[in-house]
């Protein structure tokens, strides 16, 4: 029953981790067709011959054909669904016509409420991946209750306590996912090998693809508070146009290399994304968390666990004196680092491939009247 058919994975395409993410579980899977749905094959690396590659129109900001059209009200079971998009009816049109013509035995969707809506329409089990955030609108959760199963990338110490029981109950926590996969050098290793003093104090600062960039003023702000630190940034920051600079702060900008960065830093500063959360857990830092905007506040919601976790000392904006940055980089230095070990678990990727595997055998090799998996967890029934 199960044969030659294909595992589906929609992968969003705002910032790097859902695809990376992906990359980590498909790595562990067996043999077998993948059809991997995005709007962005950029975001991706180097595939192998069994994954089918379906690009999707980028429907972000496409404008609605007339303007009454675009004043038609949102139903609340959906989040994002102009009327009159013809980018929004392709992309429905290439999943439909995947769900319909290719039989999948499971669609992945990262993340969408609307997508998993439509594979149960499709009458084909979706696997919902969980993030943090206030989703308990009728849309998330519709789209919760329309999947066979909830997948989770991060341990279930983090898991907020307003997320619903029977859904918990229906939930894979994979233990934290980080798509990271190099061994982490020592302090010393990274300082060596970066070409940076061996004993001055580092600061780093970390951001990602995902947004746009570390507020740059209020680290300029932070050189001078503490100015016998070296600061560094990777990845990008966004400037005002009015910032000091000082000699003790300087941009790296992009690096092949974040792990090296991460293990050679006295204290990180960055945001509660997921993978960056999960890579400054590996290597085991001081962190200060100060959470993005993102839709659904997941972000806040994140790094709330974090900090209720002490993994992390989290602020909800950037310091803005001199005093302030003194105590978050001292409150982060005072940190019991082991509550960042029950954040990554180094075996995630490879337990999220062998759930969707079980699962995937269960529902089409199973008795119809079992409804649970190993383990316990529930099936939707």
């Amino acid at each position: 029953m199960i044969g030659k058919r294909p595992i589906g994975f929609f992968v969003h395409h705002q910032g790097r981790g859902h695809a990376k993410r992906c990359e980590a579980i498909l790595s562990h899977l067996p043999d077998r067709p993948i059809t991997i749905l995005s709007a962005d094959r950029s975001i991706f690396g180097q595939l192998d011959d069994r994954v089918t590659f379906t690009a999707l129109p980028d429907m972000i900001g496409d404008p609605s054909r007339t303007e009454v059209l675009h004043d038609q009200e949102t139903p609340h079971v959906m989040h994002c669904v102009p009327m009159g998009s013809h980018r929004l009816r392709r992309n429905a049109g290439l999943i439909s016509k995947f769900l319909s013509e290719e039989d999948p035995t499971l669609f992945v969707v990262d993340v969408s409420a609307e997508w998993a809506l439509l594979s149960r329409l499709h009458s084909v089990p979706a696997v919902s991946i969980r993030m943090h955030g206030e989703r308990g609108d009728a849309g998330h959760l519709g789209a919760y209750e329309a999947s066979a199963a909830m997948l989770a990338p991060f341990s279930e110490t983090i898991e907020q306590e307003d997320y619903p029981e029977r859904l918990r109950r229906r939930t894979f926590y994979t233990g934290g996912l980080c798509t990271n996969t190099e061994p982490v050098p020592s302090r010393l290793e990274a300082r060596r090998k970066l070409g940076l003093p061996a004993e001055q104090h580092i600061v780093l600062t970390l951001s990602g693809g995902g947004g746009h960039g570390s507020l740059y003023a209020p680290l300029t702000m932070g050189a001078r508070a503490l100015s016998e630190s070296l600061w560094l940034t990777i990845g990008p920051v966004h400037r005002e146009g009015h910032e000091t600079e000082f000699g003790n702060l300087v941009n790296k900008g992009w690096v092949e290399d974040p792990l090296s960065y991460i293990a050679a830093a006295d204290v990180v500063l960055a945001s509660a994304g997921d993978n960056t959360v999960h890579e400054i857990a590996r290597a085991g830092r001081p962190f200060v968390c100060v959470p993005e905007w993102r839709y659904f506040a997941e972000q806040v919601c994140k790094a709330e666990r974090l900090g209720a976790a002490g993994a992390a000392y989290v602020l909800p904006h950037w310091p803005a004196s001199n005093a302030a940055w003194q105590d978050a980089v001292r409150a982060a230095e005072a940190l019991d680092l082991s509550a960042q070990r029950e954040l990554y678990d180094p075996e995630a990727p490879r337990k999220a491939a062998g759930f969707l595997t079980d699962l995937e055998q269960r529902l089409w090799l199973g008795e119809a009247d079992a409804g649970t998996l190993p383990g316990g967890l529930q099936l939707v029934t």
